[in-house]
C-alpha cells in the first residue's frame, strides 16, 4: 500500500496524551493515529445521515465539474 505522509497539528495536552496512550498500548503515535481515523471512517460510512449529506456534496460538486467541462 503506497503511503502518504500528512503533517497534523495537535494542541500540545493531547498530543502529550496520544504518546501515552500509545506507549501504553505498546504502539507508535502513527499506529495509534491511523487506528483512530480508520474507525471514524468506519463510524461515518455506517452514519445514513453523514452518507445523504456526503451525497449530495458529491453530486453538487459533480454538477459543477460538468458546467465547467462545457
Amino acid at each position: 500500500m503506497t503511503k502518504k505522509t500528512t503533517t497534523v497539528r495537535l494542541p500540545e495536552e493531547l498530543a502529550t496524551t496520544v504518546e501515552v496512550v500509545a506507549r501504553g498500548r505498546g504502539i507508535s503515535v502513527n499506529t495509534l493515529v491511523v487506528d483512530a481515523l480508520t474507525a471514524e471512517v468506519e463510524r461515518v460510512r455506517h452514519d445514513e445521515e453523514f452518507m445523504g449529506k456526503l451525497r449530495e456534496i458529491t453530486e453538487r460538486d459533480k454538477e459543477i465539474l460538468d458546467r465547467l467541462a462545457q
